[in-house]
């Protein structure tokens, strides 16, 4: 017998109907990261050294462009996602939690848009 009401169990959903969703979630943007963040680390790795131009050259090629937003995509995700179980493991008090989440959220949001735009005006030369 374990700690979840026979209904849960029987329709195959935890406390909140989420966690098993938050969960995979949280997983699949770790396993995305790993890719990304190796070709991330490769690509800064070669361009050690080079001038702006060479950088600007390099995130204009579609390639580079698409997995640089991916990368932003998948980070501030994973990072949401995170931040999200901190909060609500940590903060008791349910207004202070309550807008943390909100500022949390709105700023990963926030911060993700503005990463994108930016590798979007420089692979575009703007």
């Amino acid at each position: 017998m374990g700690l979840q009401h026979p209904i849960g169990r029987v329709r195959g959903l935890g406390s909140a109907k989420s966690g098993s969703h938050h969960w995979w979630s949280q997983r699949i943007t770790a396993i995305a990261l790993v890719p990304l963040t190796l070709w991330f680390v490769y690509s800064a790795l070669t361009l050690a050294g080079s001038d702006y131009d060479a950088g600007v050259k390099w995130l204009a090629q579609p390639t580079n462009g698409i997995f640089m937003v991916l990368l932003v995509i998948a980070t501030f995700h994973h990072l949401q996602l995170g931040l999200q179980v901190v909060i609500e493991d940590y903060v008791h008090h349910e207004a202070v939690k309550l807008t943390a989440l909100v500022i949390m959220k709105l700023s990963s949001i926030g911060l993700a848009v503005a990463a994108t735009f930016s590798i979007i005006k420089v692979s575009f030369g703007g």
